[in-house]
């Protein structure tokens, strides 16, 4: 014989349920709502401590007229020099645009640069560098790829007292001694990683399911995501519900696929996305729209990385990415060309390392890259090649 409780009974059963439900799973709750859930939301947070810190370190980084905080110490300039920037692949934006950082520089401290295009390939790359050493320049870039790759015409360089700068040639900032490099121009992956998980925090206000786009062939990427994820962890209600691995070559046939996929299997669970590089959310735009996604709702996606003109070109129009940690491209070129004067001098290195900045539409101002200001000015002040006035955007 079933039994068949009073209506009273049902309700305090269902009221208790209730309560222990929302005791026990309340972060998998807070996960499930993120979907509607921006900055302001109404409900608490499981990691207030963090969300504050979060909220606080990202409007921090998305300053976009704070004081450039590179060298104000440094030789003047060093004359008649020639460099030879070797570039993994022209079609790289981040490479073209460091190289167009290097150029610019170049002019400005009365150099000659010449620039050689590895096209991508291995081979190309080897031959590039062979080139730039049989050229004898005073000095010579290696830009966006491993100078291990390179080991034989690396030696070579080395053997001929050339100074090597590596323009994200290894994983950390500043003066390798293997590989041999006067110094390596990039952001600190570790700030980059900590900023992008960090907005996710801030902006879900400590509610939100993430997907993580990644590369596990290449440590870097598969390091930077692990920090990503690390830092998420930090608050409770953060799920990251996917970690997606998909080489970046295969990116633009793999990602729209997976995104279905993630779509299909997640819904509107998935309120967040974070990738290793911005090309992943080009790929991932048609898919979306084809799942019924608006370019300005959910899934929010943040690249924790490179900042190219497409990514710019995306947030400026609110199409399917909200933000970028990008490079300052240009201010590293100008600093290349500054860390080999120091290196021509006879000085060390600066020992300078650009901060993390996060561009939305909010900070961009309609531009294409970030550029921060000051920095033409400074170094044209500290190698005395021009007036103060001279830095123009």
């Amino acid at each position: 014989m079933s039994y068949h409780p009073t209506r009273k009974a049902t309700v305090r059963a269902v009221a208790a349920l209730a309560v222990l439900t929302a005791s026990v799973a309340g972060c998998t709750r807070g996960s499930e709502s993120a979907g509607s859930t921006t900055v302001g939301g109404s409900s608490k947070a499981g990691c207030p401590a963090v969300l504050a810190k979060a909220k606080q370190a990202v409007a921090g980084a998305e300053a976009a007229d704070a004081p450039w905080g590179g060298p104000t110490t440094g030789p003047k300039a060093v004359v008649g020099k020639t460099l030879v920037y070797v570039a993994q692949s022209m079609t790289n934006p981040g490479v073209a645009g460091a190289a167009a950082g290097v150029k610019e520089a170049a002019k400005a401290i009365g150099w000659k640069v010449r620039i050689i295009d590895g096209q991508g390939t291995p081979a190309g790359i080897q031959a590039a560098v062979s080139q730039a050493v049989a050229v004898k320049p005073d000095g010579i870039v290696l830009s966006g790829f491993d100078p291990k790759s390179t080991a034989q015409q690396v030696a070579q360089a080395n053997a001929a007292g050339i100074p090597l700068i590596g323009w994200h040639a290894v994983g950390t900032p500043g003066p390798s001694t293997d590989p041999k490099l006067f110094s390596n121009v990039t952001t600190k992956v570790e700030d980059v990683a900590k900023i992008s998980a960090d907005w996710i925090i801030g902006q879900s206000s400590g509610r939100a399911g993430v997907v993580v786009f990644t590369d596990a062939s290449i440590p870097f990427a598969k390091g930077k995501s692990d920090l990503i994820e690390k830092e998420l962890a930090t608050c409770s209600d953060i799920k990251v519900l996917s970690t997606s691995n998909i080489p970046i070559a295969d990116a633009s046939s793999r990602t729209p696929q997976e995104v279905s996929a993630l779509l299909s299997r997640f819904g509107t669970k998935w309120t967040y996305s974070v990738a290793i590089n911005d090309l992943y959310f080009a790929d991932a735009a048609p898919a979306l729209r084809a799942g019924g996604k608006q370019g300005d709702g959910a899934p929010f996606s943040i690249g924790a990385g490179d900042g190219d003109p497409s990514a710019f070109q995306r947030i400026n129009s609110k199409q399917f990415q909200a933000a970028t940690v990008p490079e300052p491209l240009s201010e590293q070129g100008w600093q290349i060309v500054d860390e080999f004067n120091r290196a021509f001098a006879g000085k060390p290195a600066s020992g300078y390392i650009a901060p993390a900045h996060i561009t939305t539409a909010a900070n961009s101002s309609g531009g294409s890259s970030w550029d921060p200001k000051g920095y033409r000015e400074a170094y044209r002040k500290l190698w005395g090649t021009g007036p103060a006035s001279a830095d123009s955007q």
